[in-house]
């Protein structure tokens, strides 16, 4: 029933364990792993509200045989060398973080990274902690605003691989992150140094990923937590109200989705006068494929379609200094008590020796 423990030596010291947790990505830009990509993304019940049978069928019988081919001519427009974009910059972050905590922290502390979806999944990055000495695991979705499919999907895999453990360890979750100031601070920032070295256009147009708009109906935060964030972040960057605007990319189905829509607002702005934008999207700290092939391709081109004259797309956070040192300031503050600077190694040793030698004494193996 439960999953074998990793080996245990009396003595040995714990560890903090975090867990960085973005969306996930195919393992090759092809059909074949588009379709296990797909499958397991559009069957969570958290991504697709639509009763299981029905969407069952509307899924293996329809999505899955035309979507995979489609989808891997356009990841395929946007792999690199090194594989996926998306998968590339988290793991580069989970890096960066890494050497951000143990510069502040001295007590001992492990950076791993986990997808929702894909390779790894959140029950190796939570069993892989585990086997490092971790007893107590922060877990970061990489998704600064909360909504039920994204983040609350990310705490559905978390609580059910703990499921299968027996020595459960503690855990901390991180919710959203949407008005950070240090995440703030560091989208200000990217959107600056851009402007320095190319210089402004008329319009800052702010894209976020779209939901569903009954899930604004029944309570989801998101729609919220997206002004919320776009708001600071104008506010940040000195900006005008006429100066930029929000919009929601993404649209899938048929059904009424968060407004406006990310092409349709682009195609409508040279009409009004609007011919040069910048397009940022604050909502992804990852550069992947609905930033880099989405809005850098496919709406750029609807844009100059429909009259405009410059469009540019400012990349995501990445690994941008100003963002591993927020994203260390996320953790930081919900590691308060796990963690501490004034640990001491050689003293942490001798303890642990102590405790090996008596439990050794009362007949312990190791």
């Amino acid at each position: 029933m439960f999953a074998p423990e990793p080996p245990y030596r009396h003595g040995d010291l714990a560890r903090v364990g975090v867990l960085l947790v973005n969306l996930g990505t195919p393992d090759a830009p092809d059909a074949p792993a588009l379709r296990r990509y797909l499958r397991q993304f559009l069957w969570d019940p958290r991504v697709v509200e639509i009763p299981r049978p029905i969407w069952w069928a509307i899924l293996h019988g329809v999505i899955l045989r035309v979507r995979p081919k489609k989808s891997a001519a356009k990841y395929a427009t946007v792999w690199t060398p090194e594989g996926s974009p998306l998968r590339v910059h988290t793991e580069r972050q989970a890096d960066g973080l890494a050497r951000q905590l143990s510069a502040r922290f001295a007590s001992p502390t492990t950076v791993r990274h986990a997808m929702r979806y894909g390779q790894p999944s959140i029950a190796d990055g939570l069993a892989a902690l585990r086997a490092d000495g971790c007893d107590r695991i922060l877990v970061v979705p990489l998704y600064p605003q909360y909504a039920a499919s994204t983040t609350g999907s990310t705490y559905d895999a978390v609580f059910d691989a703990i499921k299968g453990m027996r020595h459960v360890p503690e855990l901390r979750l991180v919710k959203h992150f949407h008005d950070h100031p240090g995440y703030i601070a560091a989208l200000a920032r990217q959107v600056r140094a851009y402007w320095t070295e190319h210089g402004r256009t008329q319009k800052l147009v702010m894209s976020f990923h779209g939901v569903p708009r009954f899930h604004l109906d029944r309570g989801d935060p998101y729609h919220c937590e997206c002004r919320k964030t776009g708001r600071l972040l104008g506010e940040a960057l000195g900006l005008a109200p006429n100066e930029w605007m929000l919009t929601f990319q993404s649209r899938f189905g048929r059904a009424k989705w968060l407004e406006p829509y990310t092409q349709e607002t682009l195609e409508r702005l040279p009409e009004q006068g609007v011919k040069a934008v910048d397009v940022v999207c604050p909502g992804f700290v990852s550069d992947c494929l609905e930033t880099l092939e989405e809005i850098g391709e496919e709406n750029r081109e609807a844009f100059l379609e429909a009259g405009g004259e410059r469009f540019r797309y400012i990349p995501c956070l990445n690994e941008s200094d100003a963002w591993l040192q927020a994203l260390a300031d996320i953790a930081a503050a919900h590691l308060h008590g796990w963690v501490d600077p004034a640990w001491d190694a050689a003293q942490a040793a001798h303890e642990g020796a102590q405790q090996r030698q008596r439990a050794m004494a009362l007949g312990a193996s190791a």
